[in-house]
C-alpha cells in the first residue's frame, strides 16, 4: 500500500510538472539576466537584461517590479506584446533608466518608426502602472489574429491595428508616467481610456509615420499633464476627448508643456498641437507652442465641455504661414484668454531657446539630443505664466508599493523648461 501511495504521488507530481512546463515553456523566471515568454511577475533586479522571446503577461493580482538599469530586450521576429493584467512598476533613475528596446543592430534610420515589437497593454484589471525614468522605443507593431491582445480583446480588439507604446484602460486605476522618453513608434505614444494619471517631465519624439498623437486621453481619465516636451508628432501633442462614455467624465489639466513642430506631417483637419472634442473638460495653461500646426483646436461638431479654460499660453511661428494658421477666427481655433501671447507677424514672441534652430524643417521627425529647449535668461517667456489654477492630483496619487506621486507645481515661465541651472 505504501508503494502504491508513493507511485501515485510521483504520478501526480509528473502531471503537475508537465502542466507547469507547458505553461512556462522557455521561461527563465529568475530576477537576474534571463529570457521570458508567458506569465511573469516578481522583481527584475538592478542592471539585469531580460530578452523577451514572445508575448508576456503579468497576471491579475500579481506585480512585476523592474529596477533601475534593467534592459528589456524585445525579439524583433516575435514582436512581443507586454500585457499587464496585474501591476507594473518600472523604476529607473536619471543616471540608470529602464529601457524597453531592441538590439543595437535594429536601431537604425530605416526603423525610425519602430514596428519591431508591440507595446505595453494594460487591461481593465491593471490597478497600478508606473513608468519612471523609463525609455520605450522602436515598438508599435501591427496586430494580427495571433496577437495576444486580439485574443484577449484588449486595446481595439482586432487585427490590423498599430499598437501604442502604452495603453491603459482601468477607470479605477492609477497611472504614472514621468521622467521618461517615448520615441520611434509608428503611431500613438499613449492611448489612455481611464484612471487617475500624472504625465510629467517626459519627452516624446520621432513618432507617427502616418498618424498618431503623443498623449491621447479618452473618457474615464482624470489627468494632469505637465512639463512635457513633444517634438514633431505626426498628428497632435495632445488629443483630449470624452469619447467612450465612461465615468468619470474626462478632465485633463495640461500646463507648462513645450510643443514644437507638431502636426505638420498630417496635413488634415486633425493634424495640429492640441485637439479638443466630445465634451472633454480641459484646462490648459502656460503651454509653449513653437512652430506647431494650429494652436488649441476643437472639433466643431463635437465640442468640448463649456467649463474648459485656456489662458497664459505662448505662440511662436517662424514664418507668416505658421503665424496665420493659429490666429483666432480660423481653423476652429479655440479662443484663449486675455493673457495669451499670440503675435500676428512672423518671428513675433521668439521664446529664445538655449539651443534650437527655429527655422528647422517643420516636417522632419528627426530629433537632435543636443538641442536644448530651456529658455535663455533674456527670454520674454520667463515670467508670463500663472500658478493660479486647479490640478487634479495636487494632493498626490499613492500606489500600493508605498510611493506617492504628486503633480508638479506649475511654473511662472512658459513651457516645460525655465532657465538652465
Amino acid at each position: 500500500m505504501k508503494l502504491k501511495q508513493i507511485l501515485a504521488a510521483l504520478a501526480v507530481s509528473a502531471l503537475a510538472f508537465t502542466g507547469c512546463q507547458k505553461a512556462n515553456e522557455g521561461v527563465d523566471t529568475s530576477p537576474t539576466n534571463g529570457s521570458a515568454i508567458g506569465e511573469v511577475s516578481g522583481v527584475w533586479t538592478k542592471g539585469s537584461v531580460h530578452e523577451i522571446k514572445g508575448d508576456i503577461i503579468i497576471p491579475a493580482g500579481q506585480s512585476l517590479t523592474i529596477e533601475e538599469g534593467v534592459t528589456v530586450l524585445m525579439d524583433v521576429t516575435a514582436k512581443p506584446e507586454i500585457v499587464v493584467q496585474g501591476n507594473l512598476y518600472s523604476l529607473g533613475t536619471a543616471d540608470n533608466p529602464v529601457k524597453f528596446t531592441v538590439s543595437d543592430v535594429y536601431r537604425t534610420a530605416e526603423n525610425k518608426f519602430g514596428k519591431l515589437w508591440g507595446g505595453i497593454l494594460a487591461g481593465p484589471t491593471c490597478a497600478e502602472l508606473v513608468l519612471d525614468h523609463t525609455i520605450l522605443e522602436y515598438g508599435g507593431a501591427t496586430t494580427s489574429d495571433a496577437s495576444t491582445s486580439v485574443k484577449l480583446k484588449l486595446y481595439k480588439q482586432v487585427a490590423g491595428e498599430n499598437l501604442p507604446a502604452l495603453w491603459f484602460s482601468n477607470v479605477n486605476g492609477k497611472l504614472i508616467v514621468q521622467n521618461s522618453i517615448i520615441r520611434n513608434f509608428q503611431e500613438d505614444c499613449t492611448y489612455i481610456e481611464g484612471g487617475k494619471s500624472i504625465f510629467a517631465n517626459n519627452i516624446f519624439y520621432t513618432t507617427g509615420l502616418s498618424g498618431g498623437e503623443a498623449m491621447n486621453f479618452k473618457s474615464g481619465c482624470l489627468a494632469d499633464v505637465a512639463f512635457n516636451l513633444v517634438f514633431s508628432t505626426n498628428t497632435n501633442a495632445l488629443k483630449l476627448s470624452n469619447a467612450g462614455d465612461r465615468t468619470p467624465q474626462a478632465y485633463i489639466v495640461a500646463y507648462n508643456n513645450t510643443m514644437v513642430n507638431t502636426g505638420w506631417r498630417r496635413p488634415t483637419a486633425k493634424g495640429g498641437s492640441v485637439w479638443l472634442e466630445s465634451s472633454v473638460h480641459a484646462d490648459l495653461y502656460n503651454n509653449l507652442f513653437a512652430n506647431t500646426r494650429f494652436g488649441i483646436k476643437r472639433d466643431p461638431k463635437k465640442l468640448e465641455d463649456n467649463r474648459s479654460k485656456n489662458d497664459y499660453n505662448w505662440y511662436y511661428g517662424f514664418d507668416q504661414a505658421t503665424v496665420d494658421q493659429f490666429q483666432l477666427g480660423k481653423n476652429d481655433i479655440v479662443p484663449g484668454g486675455a493673457n495669451d501671447v499670440r503675435g500676428t507677424k512672423a518671428g513675433d514672441n521668439d521664446p529664445k531657446f538655449v539651443n534650437y534652430p527655429l527655422n528647422n524643417s517643420l516636417t522632419s521627425p528627426d530629433f537632435n539630443t543636443a538641442w536644448d529647449f530651456h529658455l535663455q535668461g533674456n527670454s520674454p517667456a520667463l515670467t508670463k505664466g500663472t500658478t493660479n489654477f486647479f490640478r487634479n492630483h495636487k494632493a498626490g496619487i499613492t500606489t500600493s508599493n508605498g510611493f506617492t506621486y504628486v503633480s508638479p507645481e506649475p511654473a511662472t515661465y512658459m513651457g516645460a523648461y525655465g532657465i538652465k541651472l
